[in-house]
């Protein structure tokens, strides 16, 4: 079984690599073909993919490699994909898919450290606050990239937020539903103490690989 989970940890870490490289084979292109609007974007993406990386390095911060694996597979489908390969044109449902699954993503991660805090008995707070955190958190993330894709648009030319208002709304909305529904499973995984196994593992491996962030100063 260990085995088994180390190369599937093997897998994502590689997979995570072969995005990136997508994205630098994007790059190159852009630069061949002297599209100086992909290429800035596209090295901007590439920049991105590193935020992971940076918070081990500046933070301390070591995210389990799933965690890190969907983070790459987001931005690689929502600006690779997405505005680069012209995705958001070609299937109406891409923009639905990636809010719901960055909502899912940014609300998990909202969870962690209150989480850890919760269970270390570190804060004193309940399983209704933890939810409400990250639904609000992942919202707050999701306006906060409604802004970025608005400068994509503004400084590369970009057409992320298609229909202006109207696509902003209902990517809200859709964060929105999305987070809620995390939020509410997560308050009864708190509250009756119940078995989410994909949850559980991914705390679980958090609060190992960042054991330092629960000690007592």
């Amino acid at each position: 079984m260990l085995q088994k989970k180390d190369r599937i940890q093997k897998v994502l870490f590689w997979l995570s690599y072969v995005f990136r490289f997508i994205i630098l084979i994007e790059v190159v292109s852009a630069a061949w073909q002297k599209d100086l609007l992909t290429l800035f974007a596209g090295i901007g993406i590439l920049i991105l993919t590193f935020i992971p990386s940076l918070l081990k390095k500046n933070y301390k911060i070591t995210l389990p490699t799933e965690m890190e694996f969907l983070f790459v597979l987001f931005i690689s489908l929502s600006l690779t994909f997405g505005e680069i390969r012209n995705f958001y044109e070609t299937y109406w449902w891409w923009d639905i898919f990636l809010h719901s699954f960055s909502a899912i993503l940014l609300g998990f991660v909202g969870l962690l450290i209150p989480y850890i805090l919760y269970t270390e008995k570190r804060i004193k707070t309940t399983p209704k606050f933890i939810a409400l955190f990250m639904f609000t958190f992942a919202l707050a993330i999701g306006a906060s990239w409604e802004i970025f894709e608005f400068g994509m648009d503004q400084i590369f030319g970009f057409n992320m937020q298609k229909s202006g208002l109207i696509d902003t709304m209902w990517d809200l909305i859709t964060d929105g539903l999305s987070a809620l529904i995390l939020s509410i499973i997560t308050y009864f995984y708190i509250k009756r103490k119940s078995k989410i196994p994909l949850i559980e593992s991914l705390i679980e491996k958090f609060i190992k690989i960042n054991s330092h962030l629960s000690k007592k100063r």
